[in-house]
């Protein structure tokens, strides 16, 4: 599901026009962000929480030449499942 398909969804389901269920989702996809980008969780009970971990410098390999190469440290953004998503999938 792309993001065009996901506004359809929202728009079919909570009686919204396309446009206002554009703007619902593109304001969480902001406020998420700002608050990932503070280095805050995002949790939605039951679908999963969001949350930035740091990962640390390490020396990688090239495939092609088999040469180390430094790879620098940077924050990622990891996505923890809820119960009642888990639940769902498996069913």
């Amino acid at each position: 599901m792309n993001k065009t398909e996901l506004v359809d969804a929202i728009a079919a389901e909570t009686k919204l026009t396309k446009v206002d269920a554009k703007k619902a989702l593109d304001s969480f996809i902001s406020s998420a962000s700002k608050a990932l980008k503070k280095g805050d969780r995002v949790a939605l009970v039951g679908f999963g929480a969001f949350s930035v971990a740091k990962r640390a410098a390490r020396t990688g390999r090239n495939p092609q030449t088999g040469k180390a190469i430094k790879i620098a440290a940077k924050k990622v953004v990891k996505f923890s499942v809820g119960a009642d998503l888990k639940k769902t999938v498996n069913k």
